[in-house]
């Protein structure tokens, strides 16, 4: 195979002419028939006996014309490209533009190529950074949560039921005399003010003592999913069985003494404190870094071939189809159940895909222009370190693993590392509820996409 011409066609775009003499051709089509032909059968010859000529004669000259070339650009066109110092990002697209016994073979081969990044600016990134405070009702609401997981369920016999009673009841619904499907319930246990039944009836229930019969009239709410109850009125005959109530423990020394490793309320409320504000601290820590991880993402703006994130799209949605499997869920019954398509569900990766592609460049940049390195002692720990992991022994994950990828996955990671440790930390603006809640999901596509830049 030899080359005539390289040329850039476009960005990341560059064309190759490339031509095999009529000897090579020969040996390749030759080699073609040889592979192909025990397959082959023709009146008058045994299976796989049939001569290459009869077999170019009955189905034309170039019937092994493909197979030669394919095997000829497996064979070479690797070496090629590594010599013209291509780094690809697709499978070339091959264009043959003349084929014969006399003259050889001439074609094109187009090969898609990964962007050049070159940033500047990626030390120093300011990132306004808020540790939220914390209050006396943050103290408190985890301090009575702390009293909800001891509360203790007692009997109330003494008064009829309030919202915030669990009760056990029997209902029947009806429509008019007639009763309805799925309308009735025994022993059902209900939490008042729960919300699980239609409005209207949790409400009714109250006022009501055990061993009562009563009735509730509720109407359906217009947008009811089953259609042919929407907007009905209905009644349903109830029997209330048993009210109970979660009792809280009072908030006092022995509470604490017998729940915590404290002896006193005060002990307990600043040891909740100093959690509650290591929490506020690590979170702003990680809302911090993800914004630093985002402008890395926005300073890449050079032209992108689409076909990086569509395979790092299809990365993804492989990785989750794994994920189901070890779930006992096949992917096929996952897109029955939610009624999506593959190439839908696949979409709905690729905005994830493209910002996990540019951070990649991007940490493969600096990595270059910093001219950081993995040492074969860094390399060699965490191989241990993934060998503990995955209860492997260090043999085993070499076998599994491609090192140098790993040498390069471990580069990317440096290099993001150097970026969060010069970033600066500014002042943040006091922020709305809703630029809380972008920050939020934000800071959840930068977590998803650094988690995974290193594998792309």
């Amino acid at each position: 195979m030899n080359l005539k011409s390289s040329t850039k066609t476009d960005v990341n775009m560059t064309e190759l002419v490339v031509e095999i003499d009529a000897e090579s051709f020969e040996k390749a089509v030759e080699s073609a028939y040889q592979r192909q032909r025990k397959n082959i059968s023709h009146p008058g010859f045994r299976k796989g006996k049939v001569p290459r000529a009869i077999c170019e004669r009955i189905y034309g000259e170039g019937v092994f014309y493909e197979d030669a070339i394919n095997a000829l650009l497996n064979n070479e066109l690797p070496a090629l490209i590594v010599e013209q110092s291509l780094d690809i990002v697709d499978t070339p697209k091959v264009e043959v533009t003349s084929a014969s016994k006399s003259e050889g073979v001439s074609m094109k081969v187009i090969c898609v190529t990964k962007p050049e990044v070159h940033l500047e600016g990626y030390k120093g990134i300011e990132v306004p950074k808020h540790v939220n405070d914390v209050t006396d009702e943050d103290v408190n609401q985890r301090i009575e949560a702390m009293r909800q997981r001891n509360a203790k369920v007692v009997s109330v016999d003494d008064r009829a039921a309030e919202m915030g009673d669990d009760v056990k009841i029997d209902f029947e619904g009806f429509f008019g005399d007639e009763a309805f499907e799925g309308g009735k319930g025994e022993e059902y246990q209900l939490k008042l003010g729960s919300g699980q039944f239609i409005p209207g009836f949790e409400e009714q229930v109250c006022g009501h003592n055990v061993g009562e019969d009563f009735e509730v009239h509720v109407t359906f709410p217009e947008d009811y999913q089953m259609e042919d109850y929407a907007g009905k009125e209905a009644v349903f005959k109830c029997h209330l069985h048993e009210i109970s109530r979660e009792e809280l423990p009072e908030l006092n020394d022995d509470f604490v003494k017998d729940t915590s490793d404290f002896d006193t309320v005060e002990e307990l409320k600043a040891d909740v404190r100093k959690q509650l504000e290591e929490n506020a601290e690590a979170a702003a820590d990680r809302a911090f870094e993800s914004e630093v991880t985002m402008k890395l993402i926005n300073m890449v703006d050079v032209p992108i071939p689409h076909c990086m994130f569509e395979h790092r799209a299809d990365s993804l949605l492989n990785q989750f189809a794994n994920q189901l499997k070890t779930q006992g869920v096949s992917l096929e019954l996952y897109l029955q159940y939610t009624g999506m398509d593959q190439d839908s569900l696949k979409a709905t990766y690729l905005e994830r895909a493209e910002n996990e592609v540019k951070l990649r460049l991007a940490l493969e940049s600096i990595a270059a222009a910093e001219e950081l390195a993995i040492s074969d002692e860094e390399l060699e720990e965490e191989v241990q370190r993934l060998a503990e992991e995955t209860k492997l022994a260090p043999e085993d994950v070499k076998k599994r693993i491609y090192l140098e990828d790993l040498r390069t996955d471990m580069l990317v990671t440096k290099a993001l590392e150097l970026v969060k440790n010069a970033a600066i930390a500014v002042d943040a603006p006091v922020e709305t509820e809703s630029e809380t809640e972008d920050a939020a999901e934000a800071e959840t596509v930068a977590e998803e996409t650094e988690t995974e830049a290193a594998q792309v």
